[in-house]
């Protein structure tokens, strides 16, 4: 296919292209790169960011360890359910930047911001029903009430992470990811700080780690508002002109955002189930799977630096017109993150056996256990991530382009009527489990991680073939 049409026809580069002597486009590696290494980078800190809560958990306690393992992943479901319009932010503004649509990126964030607000009560609500949410799981009692004391402050001001969130879709749709990696800087190092403050010093034990995170995000938000509102984005942006509340532009953006925020929180409310089935196993289990779950991190989240820069780059291409570039460039950011995330989830498996026992405390008596466990639930990890490439790259490719009806559909079923049954039939020994209706053949956290390799090979290869399809090209938002 000739790509200089592209240009032709949108009277101007686009992003990441670059013009051959002969005048064929070509996806420009290095501005692809560019944009998407300070957004791996600022994956990168958020990495450091659960390694530094990880610490501190263990200094508390294995008990605390495997209570933040048991509910971290419902935590962040709770946000992206409750937070879809702030999750809409990046797709809209990269679109409106790629058409120099200016000020209606800017109401983007005002109209999210708006929404958290509506939403804050939600948020305190289901912090306060701490005990209704964690009951049916069947923890040991002391992890339960480890992970009540963390779940209701970090529940509860979680309107603030999903408004910070808002704030950094702004900055990488418009492709200034520099900024959101300043802003995440300033929110780690606050928490990290905050943290031996809150936990150690105030004697909150694990809900410190929680008020610690609330207050860095609030921090963290007021600073990414001073950089918006400044006068080197008021001029082409006019944040000024554009806060009224716009209540057609809400419900748009909810319908963009709703399923957006669904699909991630499908596939994460899975696994914050399966992370529950493997903290029911014991103490071991669920703080082998945590700290194996926050070592593939390593992979993960940068590979999101990658796979988010699709969403801005796709965006802009489509905001410019230019939809068939837009499939071109889409496809470089997916074989990067796989290529990535592959490479790293084998490099953390051969490193396992050194890394795992700094998270644990010599004085506690299931530290062992945990690491020895954790080591070989590795290699299972790393059997997965070239895949989860896959998934990241297409999904946030496709977030780019709008489509996320179809792709939140296929995540709710293979998530929750795959992956789940799967993982607890695969757990638990007969007699065991939640439920008895389904076959239980007791292979333990292995098993579980079976099912996690199975899951997300499924999912990454399938989510691709629908980008592939193209069918996105017809969606307007």
């Amino acid at each position: 296919m000739d790509f200089r049409t592209d240009s032709l026809h949108t009277g101007r580069s686009l992003p990441a292209q670059r013009i051959d002597a002969a005048g064929c486009a070509h996806v420009d590696q290095r501005a692809v790169l560019a944009l998407a290494a300070p957004l791996m980078a600022n994956s990168a800190v958020q990495i450091v960011l659960n390694l530094t809560d990880m610490w501190f958990m263990g200094r508390i306690s294995t008990k605390a360890l495997a209570a933040v393992g048991a509910v971290q992943w419902l935590v962040i479901v709770v946000v992206l359910v409750l937070g879809g319009a702030g999750t809409a932010v990046q797709t809209l503004v990269a679109q409106s930047f790629g058409a120099r649509c200016y000020r209606r990126a800017s109401a983007a964030v005002w109209t999210a911001l708006y929404a958290m607000a509506c939403a804050a009560p939600l948020f305190v609500l289901l912090g306060a029903a701490r005990h209704l949410i964690l009951a049916p799981f069947g923890f040991d009692p002391g992890v339960e009430r480890l992970a009540s004391s963390f779940w209701f402050p970090r529940v509860g001001g979680a309107c603030v992470a999903a408004a910070v969130w808002a704030m950094l879709g702004f900055f990488n749709g418009i492709g200034r990811p520099r900024i959101t990696l300043l802003i995440t800087l300033v929110t780690t190092v606050t928490n990290a700080l905050l943290n031996q403050l809150y936990i150690f010093r105030l004697g909150w034990g694990i809900a410190g780690s929680a008020w610690a995170t609330n207050t860095a995000q609030l921090l963290g938000l007021i600073f990414a508002l001073g950089i918006f509102l400044g006068p080197h984005y008021r001029r082409p942006y006019r944040p000024d002109l554009t806060w009224r509340p716009n209540g057609r532009r809400l419900l748009r953006q909810l319908r963009l955002g709703v399923p957006m925020g669904l699909s991630p929180a499908a596939d994460l409310l899975g696994f914050a189930i399966f992370q529950m089935m493997q903290t029911r196993l014991g103490t071991a289990g669920g703080a082998a799977t945590q700290m194996v779950v926050i070592l593939t991190s390593l992979a993960y989240m940068p590979g999101f630096g990658i796979a988010s820069a699709g969403t801005t780059l796709v965006g802009q291409s489509i905001g410019a017109g230019a939809l068939d570039w837009a499939q071109r460039v889409g496809n470089r950011v997916i074989l990067l993150a796989a290529l990535y995330m592959g490479g790293i989830g084998v490099l953390i498996a051969l490193g396992g056996q050194w890394i795992l026992p700094f998270f644990t405390g010599a004085h506690d008596a299931d530290a062992a256990a945990a690491v020895a466990l954790g080591v070989q639930l590795l290699w299972l990890a790393a059997g997965y991530q070239f895949f989860d490439g896959l998934n990241l790259g297409s999904s946030l490719c496709l977030r780019g382009a709008g489509d996320v009806r179809i792709p939140a559909a296929l995540v709710l079923v293979v998530s929750l009527l795959l992956f789940v049954p799967l993982a607890h039939a695969l757990t638990f020994a007969p007699g065991a489990g939640w439920v008895h209706f389904l076959p239980q053949f007791g292979w333990g956290a292995y098993g579980g991680w079976v099912a996690v390799l199975i899951y997300v090979m499924l999912l990454g290869s399938t989510l691709f073939l629908r980008w592939r399809s193209r069918a996105w090209q017809a969606i307007r938002i």
